[in-house]
């Protein structure tokens, strides 16, 4: 018998240029007195430029400045980084992690791809069940939601809820007592699947594509749900009656233009600073199919500037008013999905089953709106905040913050705040980290 032979693929030649050329990382505190520069040089690569934004966003790390360069067959970028409070960064864990994530071993080891706390998917958290939720928004929706999963047993381990546009997404990590998933859990699964997606389609008429389902990928958690929301068209608009109205500061000014001479489309973006914004951009255009070439980033205050040469991954440029169009939409979307003009809430309690369905509960009872949220638990403590407006769309009053104080805080702690106009101010996160930085809110739950 003739024996036929297949190709020989090495398992090892996916990494060879990078090990050939490692990616050189740099931490330098002493080139600038404010700000400590991060850089960058390594093998180019599609989406190498949003791999590196997402490892300094989820450290926290303000980015003021960036400088980004990947024309040809090399990446090179400089960033401008601080910490939460505008200081350099000289936390050693933390300048250990970026050199470790972003260097040879980041990238030959998959920790790019394997970013703990960040992930959504079944094997991402360990133990946990991940379902994603998208659909129409309503006041009380997130408290129905908790409630059928109160109702079933199952624990909100960790979850992010983000609103916009009259449409609610959710990435929820579910565990139970059990350890693996028996005969009966299995079939509360689905009794659960099926009363979440009776619940987010509200009306029988309701044709908006509402649904819930369990995740069975591996996908950055902020990046899944900027996908999901892309998916939904949320960028089109629609339900304007849901819509919050932005303050004309908050309001992104976004260009589209041509550089004829060098074949780019140049995307220019004016708004208000915040945390994540660059992030949110760039995975707009990563998953829009469209590649960074060149970039600068900076911030004045609490104005942000950023300015992308970019073409679509087939190497054409934005020629039809129609495509520019969807661009535009596309990052105004993303920008104004993580906005909060609202107050926060921020809960710390012993987790327990049931305990997001009793607070969801509580801030509807008092006709609160929640516009973005999420959960984290570390040990036996979960933390949870909410931003929230009333149900009519309109910020909070007092008399209904001191009702929430009243009725809440004497079973939990409870921090309520105003959101921060400043652009350097901290972002409230949801899902943990890796243990380089829960050190500071571990620090919090012994206190």
């Amino acid at each position: 018998m003739a024996r036929s032979y297949g190709p020989y693929f090495d398992p090892e030649y996916e990494t060879l240029s990078i090990r050939i050329n490692p990616p050189r990382v740099s931490v330098d505190n002493a080139s600038c007195k404010d700000c400590t520069l991060v850089k960058v040089d390594s093998i180019n690569k599609p989406g190498i430029l949003l791999e590196v934004v997402q490892i300094l966003s989820d450290l926290d790390l303000v980015i003021t400045k960036a400088y980004i360069s990947s024309d040809g067959g090399w990446f090179m970028d400089v960033f401008h980084v601080t910490d939460q409070h505008g200081n350099k960064v000289t936390d050693n864990n933390t300048i250990g992690h970026i050199e470790k994530a972003l260097g040879p071993e980041g990238y030959t080891s998959g920790i790019l791809k394997t970013r703990p706390g960040r992930k959504v998917g079944e094997n991402s958290m360990g133990d946990y069940t991940t379902i994603e939720l998208i659909g129409r928004d309503r006041p009380g929706l997130l408290s129905e939601i908790s409630a059928v999963l109160a109702n079933l047993h199952f624990n909100v381990a960790a979850a992010e809820v983000w609103t916009h546009n009259g449409r609610i997404a959710c990435v929820l990590y579910i565990n139970d007592n059990c350890s693996s998933l028996d005969e009966d859990e299995e079939s509360r699964l689905c009794v659960m699947e099926e009363q979440l997606n009776n619940i987010l389609r509200g009306r029988e008429d309701d044709e908006s594509g509402a649904h819930a389902t369990f995740s069975v990928g591996s996908t950055h958690v902020d990046r899944r749900l900027h996908q999901m929301f892309f998916a939904d068209r949320d960028y089109e608009g629609g339900c304007l009656e849901m819509e919050i109205e932005y303050p004309p500061n908050s309001k992104p000014d976004v260009r589209i233009e041509s550089c004829v001479e060098k074949g780019y489309s140049v995307v220019s973006v004016s708004c208000k600073d915040r945390a994540k914004l660059m992030f949110d951009i760039v995975c707009t255009l990563t998953d829009m199919q469209y590649a960074v070439f060149h970039a600068t980033i900076s911030s004045d205050g609490p104005s942000a500037s950023q300015e992308y040469f970019i073409r679509h991954m087939d190497g054409c440029t934005l020629e039809s008013e129609a495509e520019k169009e969807k661009v535009v939409k596309c990052i105004e979307a993303a920008i104004r999905r993580r906005i909060s003009e609202d107050f926060s809430f921020e809960l710390c309690a012993k987790d327990r089953v049931g305990l997001l369905s009793e607070v969801t509960r509580v801030l509807r009872e008092n006709g609160l709106s929640v516009t973005r949220a999420g959960v984290t638990t570390i040990g036996e403590k979960a933390k949870n905040f909410f931003y929230v407006r009333d149900a009519s769309g309109n910020p909070v009053e007092m008399k209904t913050i001191e009702r929430l104080r009243e009725e809440i805080g004497q079973t939990m702690m409870l921090n309520v705040k105003k959101v921060p106009t400043s652009a350097k101010a901290p972002e409230t996160g949801g899902l943990a980290k890796t243990s380089f930085f829960l050190g500071g809110l571990l620090e919090k739950f012994r206190t």
